[in-house]
């Protein structure tokens, strides 16, 4: 698993992106939420863990839980 920061996220539109510890920027849906983090939803700054997913827009976050 890939580990980063989130680093902007918007509820209300249901997504954001996290910043990877390599210093990528990643799309984060908040459809690829592990299901511990559904309700909470992500905050500025939260330290999470993930796996990448490629798809024909390019790199995104999935199966994304609190990194504790």
């Amino acid at each position: 698993m890939v580990k980063g920061s989130v680093k902007n996220w918007n509820a209300d539109r249901g997504y954001g992106f996290i910043i990877s510890d390599e210093g990528d920027d990643i799309f984060v849906n908040a459809n690829d939420l592990h299901i511990s983090l559904q309700k909470r939803g992500l905050r500025e700054g939260d330290r999470v863990k993930f796996d990448i997913k490629t798809d024909m827009k390019g790199d995104r976050a999935v199966n994304v839980r609190l990194d504790v």
